[in-house]
């Protein structure tokens, strides 16, 4: 193999682990659901689209493009959210623009199939 090759392998080896790593989210199933269960918002950040096409029980739509704009429908940054989306990418996103904002408790489920 010629160092080109070498380099193409590790950069798609590189990327499918950052897929993944950013589907799993910081968060397990379980603690989602338990945070949900005593409080936490649960908020699917994909488009009003796909949230239409299904979504979690009790989760309400809050796309990623919108989210700067709106962080005042979340409430108190002191209270639990808990996000989602579609492979856990925005979700993600979603997570670092909520804590740059200063809320406090942000716990990030990953993509929806792990509900």
């Amino acid at each position: 193999m010629d160092l080109s090759t070498i380099l193409m392998v590790v950069a798609v080896v590189g990327a499918v682990a950052v897929m993944i790593l950013r589907s799993r989210g910081n968060v397990s199933s379980e603690a989602a659901r338990k945070l949900v269960q005593d409080g936490a918002k649960l908020i699917d950040v994909r488009s009003p689209g796909e949230f239409s096409g299904g979504h979690l029980p009790g989760a309400t739509n809050l796309p990623i493009a919108d989210l700067s704009n709106k962080l005042g429908k979340l409430g108190p940054k002191d209270k639990p959210i808990v996000l989602y989306c579609a492979s856990g990418a925005r979700s993600a996103m979603a997570a670092g623009t909520l804590k740059r904002a200063g809320f406090l408790q942000v716990h990030n489920l990953g993509a929806m199939r792990r509900w």
